[in-house]
């Protein structure tokens, strides 16, 4: 019998809530740009760009509560608020009206981006891949199951920081709806159960550091509060 040569590492997993149970996860897709306002604070053209993706380790999924750690290798820390979708079923070239038999249920996460090291991959041609797919990079609420939310297609989606309001919008300014963006990304890869989808994020976004207090939320979904670590 073939064994492994090393103890296979633990699946990563999010907590449901409510429940003593877990969603295992697979991948960790996110969309960029997928709110107007924030394609063009991000210097793109909201009527022209298709959706594009990229990807997060799925043990890069930690609890959006407590502490947050700061990463290293940066100096300009931003927040991204997003809706996040838990599919339970997958497929390829999924039909739009069809995609959202596919979802779980929802959950309010962080996009977090190292925007200095995403800005030099930009002028260099580089991968994203160190900016977005750091340690700690998607901090993620208890997923809430489909019975609780149903399908959110308008409600506020807001971040504070300090109190402060950074962002907000409205599920109903997406360029490409969860619907669409399903449909979307199962044309490059063949998506399967436990697979995490970001949604995009509304414009606002900017720098969280050490000792900031963050809370955020989507209306309908749920809400999340943690602490940046301090130095």
């Amino acid at each position: 019998m073939t064994g492994f040569v090393i103890t296979p590492p633990t699946t990563a997993s999010l907590a449901i809530s409510g429940s003593d149970q877990v969603f295992p996860l697979r991948r960790v897709f996110c969309v960029g740009r997928n709110y107007a306002a924030h394609a063009r604070e991000m210097g793109a053209d909201p009527d022209r760009e298709p959706p594009f993706f990229f990807s997060k380790p799925a043990d890069a999924v930690v609890p959006a509560s407590g502490t947050l750690p700061y990463p290293p290798a940066t100096r300009e820390l931003h927040h991204e608020v997003e809706l996040v979708v838990a599919l339970k079923e997958g497929g390829a070239d999924i039909a739009p009206e069809r995609a959202l038999d596919l979802v779980w249920g929802y959950a309010v996460g962080l996009d977090l981006t190292r925007r200095d090291l995403q800005a030099i991959a930009k002028k260099d041609g580089r991968p994203w891949d160190m900016a977005k797919g750091f340690d700690a990079s998607a901090p993620c609420s208890p997923l809430q199951p489909l019975s609780c939310t149903g399908h959110p297609q308008q409600g506020r989606i807001w971040l504070e920081v300090n109190g402060e309001l950074k962002q907000e919008g409205n599920l109903d300014e997406m360029i490409w709806p969860v619907a669409d963006v399903i449909s979307y990304l199962s044309r490059f890869v063949t998506l399967a159960p436990g697979d995490l989808i970001f949604t995009g994020t509304p414009s606002g976004v900017g720098a969280l550091n050490p000792g900031d207090r963050v809370r955020g939320g989507v209306e309908g979904v749920t809400t999340f509060e943690l602490v940046v670590a301090g130095e």
